[in-house]
């Protein structure tokens, strides 16, 4: 199904609808509902744990202490 390119040639040159009711919202506060936020809670603590690990069986294996599990 190929779609026609000039589907909204009719809507396209138009204003775009203002509510009467609400007032427009401020640019910062449209803003913030775009911002980052923690979706992996806990999950670059999760990571630096997991690399301190590695490094102390680094450090074990170099001076060849027994790993503990």
């Amino acid at each position: 199904m190929k779609k026609d390119p000039h589907r909204y040639d009719d809507i396209i040159q138009l204003k775009r609808p203002v509510s009467r009711k609400h007032p427009p919202m401020p640019v910062a506060d449209r803003a913030a509902q775009f911002a980052p936020f923690a979706a992996l809670t806990g999950h670059g603590q999760a990571i630096r744990d997991t690399a301190r690990r590695a490094e102390e069986d680094i450090r074990r294996e170099e001076s060849n202490e027994p790993f503990e599990e």
